[in-house]
């Protein structure tokens, strides 16, 4: 027998299908979203609806936007002629928080992993070459550090070379705080080989 009626059973459940939310964690946001005041709910609900409905992928870059360009591509400061290319959304505002990079970006939404059947066709690959007939001097790839972020860096290294463009990619290594007793030989020999000088 269920301890909750089915109203506060069904925000429990869908609450719990959201990533990274167990049921417990489910369970005190649903008693937190009951005790919410009225309006503030009525606010939530409608900013989930509205960013479901109005957000689509920037038409330049593919980042996530309400607009037809993100305002990363709508800067004209930006310099346009520097590509960073990242997997996903949460990658990009990862490298907007160090407020240090100021080229644009592509978002792949993906990596190549053939393994799960995603292959080249399957991320926006075709969309980056049409971007590198522009004027662009350096494409720097910053995909994760896993197997189908190499598989993909490798791959979009060669196209970007055939262009007759330069490719770089991000350094990784030793993280900050790191034990390096603690750390993989792939990262430590990254880390060696990115090595700069003092």
């Amino acid at each position: 027998m269920d301890a909750y009626s089915g109203q506060m059973t069904r925000l429990i459940q869908q609450l719990s299908q959201l990533p990274g939310i167990g049921q417990k964690t489910a369970q005190r946001l649903a008693f937190y979203i009951i005790s919410m005041p009225e309006d503030r709910v009525e606010s939530l609900s409608s900013a989930i609806i509205g960013a479901k409905q109005k957000i689509r992928l920037c038409s330049c870059c593919g980042n996530l936007s309400d607009s037809e360009l993100c305002p990363i591509c709508a800067d004209p400061d930006r310099d346009k002629r520097t590509i960073m290319v990242v997997e996903t959304p949460r990658d990009l505002a990862a490298y907007e928080k160090t407020q240090k990079y100021t080229g644009v970006y592509h978002v792949l939404h993906g990596a190549i992993d053939p393994q799960r059947g995603i292959g080249p066709s399957d991320i926006r690959l075709k969309e980056l070459m049409s971007r590198l007939q522009g004027d662009v001097d350096e494409v720097i790839i910053a995909t994760n550090s896993t197997l189908e972020g190499e598989t993909t860096a490798m791959y979009i290294s060669r196209l970007v070379k055939q262009a007759g463009i330069k490719v770089s990619r991000i350094a990784s290594g030793v993280p900050v705080g790191g034990d390096l007793e603690n750390i993989d030989e792939v990262t430590l020999l990254r880390a060696l080989n990115g090595r700069v000088e003092l």
